[in-house]
């Protein structure tokens, strides 16, 4: 038997979503995609799409038990995970099926919807506290939900604080999720003896829906892979960073988050490197010696869900004139780069869609190439102050010459240049959405100059 068909089995109790975005739908897809074997009973069935939802049918408190007792008395479950549980008689079969495991179980309290109305009646929360609660590894509520388990309002990260260290102070370690409050999201795990805080950007978009149950199916896959709760959570806060910033345009309302962005990003890597061979042996083979700066040029490929330097390609040591032409130092490989990697990145925070960058000499009759040929922009070097070391590991020098050039500016540029300033060699980039864009777009230039 290989590796890979002898996965970790994890359990998922949870409602149906036809719509496919949230509840069994995105627990069996998300733990599947953090290596775990997804299995499930469920305790609900919706009919539900991206606009909202249509009817909800609830299963016999029978059946919902003996689908647990079915999964738990076959499969090695190493991690369980809990969502829609809409009644007391079910949150109590649940509780009861669940009680003599030996296994770590994620609570996700599906108490409060997106409106604020409660979905659960108080005979049902005290089962839910009393019963299932004192049964988790890990409770993960949102605002709402842990202002109902805590009785205090939660208005800022400080609220979020207390809320877990009085959740966690009663049992379970708590993970409460700060999506709600204004501003970059903050969550706060606190394990019963500290407390941590995993920040995210908050980006532009209403596809996520989801959310929650791809983060706690996530954090049980990483619980039954035999990861400990602060790391199983770190686990699932990067999934689910990566899987709203890259959400899925699919129905006519809010689409869900990405499940399955983190593998789809692993499988691309060996196309992205790939992408820069090709483009260093169509550099090398000549015609680009113009272009190519003193401290080097290099070609950045970003995989499509790119989030940090580890995930673009470029070329080991980058691409230097020779006697004879051009040639790269080293191979291409992730993680390469530094400069233009950075850069990369920084620009697809503005337009996710371009995946490829190159930096190239500028002088006069490029700088005049550049802007007959392309959508242009040009910043001022002299005006950047220094960055300071934590600056420059988010982006630094790269980061701000992106966000110069969109100053005054809706869309990227295919083009950020600059003419230097004291230590600074002058300097142009070039952007594509695509590789061979890219290879087109140096190319062009070459030959104009």
């Amino acid at each position: 038997m290989t590796e890979d068909s002898q996965r970790p089995v994890a359990l998922t109790v949870a409602g149906s979503d036809s719509g496919g975005g949230a509840g069994i739908q995105a627990d069996l897809k998300t733990m599947a995609a953090c290596g775990a074997f997804g299995t499930s009973a469920v305790t609900s069935v919706t009919a539900q799409n991206t606009t909202g939802v249509h009817g909800v049918h609830d299963l016999p408190r029978e059946s919902v038990r003996s689908q647990v007792e079915a999964v738990v008395s076959d499969f090695d479950v190493r991690a369980a995970k809990t969502g829609m549980l809409s009644s007391a008689a079910i949150i109590e079969a649940v509780a009861d099926a669940l009680s003599d495991a030996e296994f770590p179980l994620v609570v996700d309290p599906v108490m409060v919807a997106e409106s604020g109305d409660r979905l659960l009646d108080e005979v049902a929360e005290r089962v839910l506290r009393e019963t299932l609660l004192p049964e988790a590894t890990l409770v993960t509520p949102n605002i709402n939900e842990a202002e109902a388990l805590t009785g205090e309002r939660i208005e800022n990260e400080d609220g979020l604080r207390e809320a877990a260290a009085a959740l966690a102070a009663k049992g379970p370690a708590a993970l409460v999720t700060g999506g709600h409050l204004d501003g970059d999201p903050v969550d706060v795990l606190h394990d019963g003896e500290r407390s941590q805080a995993f920040r995210k950007r908050r980006f532009d978009t209403d596809a996520t829906h989801g959310g929650g149950c791809t983060l706690s199916a996530a954090i049980a896959a990483s619980l039954a892979r035999g990861a400990d709760v602060p790391d199983a959570v770190a686990d699932g806060e990067t999934l689910i960073a990566r899987a709203v910033r890259y959400g899925l345009d699919v129905g006519e309302g809010p689409g869900p988050v990405h499940h399955l962005v983190g593998i789809r990003n692993e499988a691309s890597e060996r196309e992205t490197v790939e992408a820069v061979r090709a483009a260093v042996r169509e550099f090398e083979s000549g015609g680009v010696e113009a272009l190519v700066p003193e401290v080097g040029m290099n070609v950045a490929v970003a995989t499509p869900y790119a989030t940090d330097t580890e995930e673009v390609a470029a070329v080991d040591g980058r691409i230097h004139s020779v006697t004879d032409g051009v040639r790269a130092a080293g191979p291409a490989a992730m993680g390469a780069s530094s400069h233009v990697a950075r850069l990369l990145l920084a620009a697809r925070e503005y337009d996710s869609t371009v995946r490829a960058a190159a930096n190239v000499r500028l002088n006069d009759a490029i700088a005049a190439a550049v802007e007959e040929s392309l959508d242009a922009a040009e910043v001022d070097r002299t005006e950047e102050r220094d960055a300071d070391p934590t600056e420059e590991r988010a982006g630094g020098t790269m980061a701000w010459t992106v966000e110069r050039a969109m100053a005054d500016r809706e869309t990227l540029p295919d083009a950020i240049y600059d003419r230097g300033a004291v230590g600074k060699e002058a300097m142009c980039r070039l952007f594509a959405r695509q590789p061979t864009e890219l290879r087109e777009r140096v190319r062009s230039l070459a030959e104009r100059v």
